[in-house]
């Protein structure tokens, strides 16, 4: 049985509590082009959940009301699939809050959806797209037949629009996530193997990577229950628990906004539905997101994933 995370942060005297709203972390729907095996959203071509309009206008209602807030983190799905993903962008950057687009990079070559490119270089959005792997195989078997090439053609397309490239201004970020129940490995190591491969192999450029660990819920979790892995991998993620990553958990300066409007404390969290402290709360019954400072974070044992080893963020490993 695996001890709660709950009682391994009292064994090493360590509470969670938000300290800080920098970041609003957005899932505006999830439909998506793609359907990847590790995907902790399920997201999906037949997915219908969207984040409407009108929900949206009440999120650039808050953001405005919000001076402390320095992040907006778009994810979905293919969070360019939502209708009124440009509106949101736009609004955000008018307010000179920086734009983090997570990006499956195939959704440029989706019909509507060519003038993508053109459109996050014209708000300076930051791009971190899904890059599993550099070789063909291990990405087209974790994230579909012909993946590989098409997330090729687009970095290059972004490259040559300035996105990667010194001096440009224009951040593009890859993400890394293991391809199996095991930890990811150093993250300056892997940013080293992958600029070299990425650069001999195609020419291309990025800024930095980002190592996430995948977390033990949804896709991931179907996939241990399969194989017979799920307790293992408990075990490594619990035997690896380190309490210094603890400190720098990305929900200690966020909040995560469902499709629907509703407000968790992580991207994780709100996968499980599992509510913010002490009860389900929406953007419709809150005056301010500044209101979550403080509060108590909501935990459960996928904790744990965020934890292990050199610990995991939405920005990569934290120690």
């Amino acid at each position: 049985m695996i001890l709660p995370f709950a009682r391994k942060l009292q064994e090493h005297q360590l509470s969670l509590a938000r300290v800080s709203i920098d970041i609003l972390q957005i899932n505006v729907g999830k439909m998506c082009n793609q359907a990847c095996h590790h995907c902790h959203v399920e997201a999906g071509p037949n997915r219908t959940e969207m984040m409407s309009e009108k929900t949206i206008d009440r999120l650039i209602e808050l953001m405005s009301q919000s001076p402390y807030l320095k992040t907006i983190d778009i994810t979905g799905g293919a969070p360019e699939m939502n209708p009124y993903f440009k509106k949101l962008v736009s609004a955000a950057r008018s307010m000179n809050l920086e734009v983090i687009d997570r990006c499956n990079l195939t959704v440029f070559y989706e019909k509507g959806f060519e003038d993508l490119p053109r459109f996050l270089k014209e708000q300076k959005v930051h791009v971190v797209a899904s890059m599993p792997c550099y070789t063909k195989e291990n990405v087209d078997k974790q994230r579909g037949r012909g993946v590989f090439d098409k997330s090729i053609e687009a970095l290059k397309l972004l490259n040559s629009m300035g996105f990667g490239v010194e001096g440009t201004g224009l951040l593009l970020d890859l993400v890394y996530n293991p391809g199996g129940a095991f930890l990811p490995g150093p993250q300056e190591k892997l940013q080293a193997d992958y600029k070299h491969e990425l650069k001999h192999l195609f020419n291309l450029e990025f800024n930095q990577l980002y190592t996430i660990t995948n977390m033990p819920i949804k896709r991931f979790l179907e996939d241990l229950n399969r194989l017979g892995k799920y307790d293992e991998y408990m075990d490594l993620l619990l035997n690896n628990f380190n309490p210094h990553a603890v400190d720098s958990v990305m929900c200690k300066s966020l909040i995560s906004i469902g499709w629907d409007g509703q407000i968790y404390d992580c991207d994780f969290n709100q996968m499980l539905e599992i509510p913010t402290h002490p009860q389900t709360t929406t953007l419709w019954n809150i005056e301010k997101l500044d209101d979550f400072k403080n509060k108590k974070i909501a935990v459960a044992n996928h904790c744990y994933g965020c934890t292990a080893g050199a610990g995991s963020s939405c920005g990569g490993a934290l120690t």
